[in-house]
């Protein structure tokens, strides 16, 4: 430590907002550079390189061959697919001298079709697949929590090539096999749910979540089952549909200053609306309106959403059941809202106003609601589904809660988590091999279209997770697979220690160990002692007064165990 390049911190870095971004700066892992970016440090490159290595195990035991493509990507592959504009700002795009067009890569399905193609003509090369341990890039709006949510980040992202769904659904359980093994190994606590494949296209997906109270996600687990899934992929039980003519007709009622929910449903009750006194948000349907904008297009759709009124309209399940669009809330500044009253909006008359009108599949043919009566100051009671009003389709955007019923059982209930995703497992069939007709001569001699599958897995991403779970009030724990050293050996004292502390740290390297050795002279013991639990290698060798006897102290960083060992019982502990 005496020559290594490296800074602690006894102070957490202003803008760390997470205890991995916190922890992983101050003990000398990375260092900012810019919003999102950031560089590694020696022991940083250490742990990242020790999580790649058991990523690239894995990969290669399942048969997968490693290639390295460019980060730097022409446009046209991706004007050929779509992804050119349906990723929108999230991709970083850049003209060269000659003004052709160019993207930095946030994933690679469009170039490993077109590498397949160009290399593989027959059946007997397939099954294949291929992967990557590649510097990724996505234009973050918001960069934030350290690694967990940047601009550049390391990724392994692996493709499938087969001739059948078979062989596909084959490939995606192999890869989804690996990444248990993985994450196992990096000492990872971690879900699988389902999930939503966005623009990435596919019948089916599926996301490994580490729950962490620093994620983005959220995801549902259920109380009677093993159902999980991300909340953007969470659908709603609807009730059966009743009869539309068997309801009273729809009668509308003042209803002035009743601009939320709750105002109005006290309103209701008060007044007895529709001869009822048992009005709840429930009964209500709100209509939310949003802006739709599509890839390509300049001007914003006009969207109406309508969701019972005890739920608010989640923008990212939303945005998830319309991919590629991207949806705002709509501005209501200088505008009439095409006709809409605000407040008091309705579904009656959206269909007269053009206006798409989807909704919740609470919603359902023969329910009947309490709704805005497109007046100002009015609402409506009894405006019934299929009867008052025709929806344009139904839409996965409530929020969910806590205590919903699980889709896949009837007794089961909804938990929420929060978690971080590090790990993607895609079935995309043939979107990609379709866009640039990647098909091999099948046994019969006449072309075959390949199927793909496409599987990623954040390997930087992966060390912030590890530090989010394996920490303590002193500084990181390290599991021992994923840790920069085995051995952190501390020179406590200003005799002989430091030379006998560097000669066990010589005979432990030769026994096959890393060894980080504490020899700064003019450091403290107690300095040293919280640095090495800042660090957080897994066990710790204290050199210290009774070395002359022969004996030195091992400590456990996981679980603060202390034992005085002679020199031949460390190393048999310590390579045993």
């Amino acid at each position: 430590m005496s020559t290594l390049f490296l800074r602690t911190l006894r102070e957490d870095p202003a803008d760390a907002e997470v205890p991995s971004h916190r922890l992983l700066v101050r003990a000398g892992y990375i260092r900012r550079v810019a919003p999102g970016g950031y560089t590694w440090l020696p022991l940083g490159r250490l742990v990242l390189d020790r999580v790649t290595q058991v990523v690239r195990e894995e990969m290669l035991a399942i048969g997968a061959q490693e290639v390295l493509l460019p980060a730097l990507l022409p446009r046209e592959p991706y004007e050929t697919t779509g992804r050119w504009t349906e990723y929108g700002d999230e991709v970083f795009t850049l003209h060269d001298r000659r003004g052709a067009d160019y993207l930095l890569g946030p994933t690679h399905e469009e170039m490993f079709a077109l590498l397949v193609r160009d290399t593989l003509t027959s059946y007997r090369d397939f099954p294949v697949s291929l992967f990557q341990v590649q510097t990724k890039f996505r234009d973050e709006a918001r960069p934030r929590a350290g690694l967990l949510r940047g601009r550049e980040f390391l990724m392994k992202d692996s493709y499938s090539f087969d001739l059948d769904e078979t062989g596909l659904r084959a490939a995606y359980g192999r890869h989804r096999d690996a990444y248990q093994r993985i994450f196992d190994r990096l000492g990872i606590d971690y879900t699988i749910v389902a999930a939503i494949s966005g623009a990435m296209g596919g019948s089916a997906s599926e996301e490994f979540l580490a729950p962490t109270p620093a994620g983005e996600d959220t995801f549902v687990g259920c109380t009677a089952c093993d159902y999980a899934a991300n909340t953007e992929a969470v659908t709603t039980p609807a009730p059966p549909a009743g009869d539309v003519h068997a309801q009273p007709s729809a009668q509308v009622y003042d209803t002035p200053d009743t601009p939320t929910i709750d105002a109005l449903v006290e309103l209701a009750n008060d007044r007895q609306l529709g001869d009822r006194t048992d009005w709840t948000g429930s009964d209500i349907l709100k209509n939310v309106v949003v802006a739709v904008r599509r890839p390509g297009l300049d001007e914003p759709e006009l969207l109406v959403v309508g969701v019972p009124g005890d739920r608010e309209v989640d923008l990212k399940r939303l945005a998830a059941s319309l991919s590629p669009a991207t949806v705002s809330m709509f501005d209501w500044t200088g505008t009439d809202g095409s006709g809409l009253v605000r407040g008091y909006i309705g579904p009656q008359l959206l269909a007269k106003l053009g206006i798409r009108y989807l909704v919740d599949p609470r919603v359902a043919p023969g329910t009947a609601w309490l709704t805005g009566a497109n007046e100002p100051g009015r609402h409506a009671t009894g405006v019934v589904c299929g009867r008052d009003f025709n929806p344009d389709g139904t839409i996965e955007a409530a929020e969910v809660r806590a205590g919903d019923p699980c889709p896949a059982c009837r007794p089961g209930a909804l938990t929420i988590r929060r978690g971080v995703e590090i790990g993607h497992v895609f079935q995309l069939g043939r979107r990609y091999t379709d866009a640039f007709r990647v098909d091999v001569l099948d046994r019969d001699g006449k072309p075959a279209r390949l199927t793909m599958g496409s599987y990623g897995i954040g390997v930087s991403r992966a060390v912030a997770v590890i530090a989010e779970q394996h920490h303590d009030g002193q500084g990181l724990v390290w599991p021992a697979a994923v840790a920069p050293c085995d051995v952190h050996l501390i020179a406590a004292g200003k005799g002989p220690q430091t030379e006998a502390a560097l000669e066990l740290a010589s005979q432990l390297v030769d026994l096959g160990l890393r060894v980080l050795v504490d020899d700064r002279a003019h450091v403290s013991a107690g300095v040293k002692f919280t640095d090495a639990e800042l660090i957080g290698i897994p066990r710790a060798v204290v050199v210290g007064r009774r070395w002359t006897e022969g004996y030195v102290e091992l400590r456990d960083r996981a679980t603060g165990d202390r034992a005085e060992l002679s020199v031949p019982d460390l190393v048999a502990r310590l390579t045993g």
